[in-house]
């Protein structure tokens, strides 16, 4: 799970797929893992609802964890 993920243009879903990978590596579960991903996605996007971010990072962390594709993703509107 050691890849770089610096080719990510949103800050957000770098932060998300960053923070995912990491404390996955520390040895955190799965759910507990992505629903610290969930939290800290509202945290740049407070008025996503939680239905909506659940649904990005569980996107985010199949596309670039998962299935390792480095192709750019479906996402929130932001830089």
């Amino acid at each position: 799970m050691g890849r770089d993920f610096s080719h990510i243009a949103r800050r957000c879903e770098r932060a998300v797929v960053t923070a995912y990978r990491e404390l996955r590596e520390q040895g955190n579960g799965d759910m507990p893992a992505f629903r610290a991903c969930t939290a800290l996605y509202r945290i740049h996007h407070p008025e996503s609802s939680v239905n909506e971010a659940q649904r990005l990072v569980a996107e985010w962390i199949d596309h670039h964890i998962i299935r390792q594709d480095t192709g750019p993703t479906d996402g929130c509107d932001c830089p």
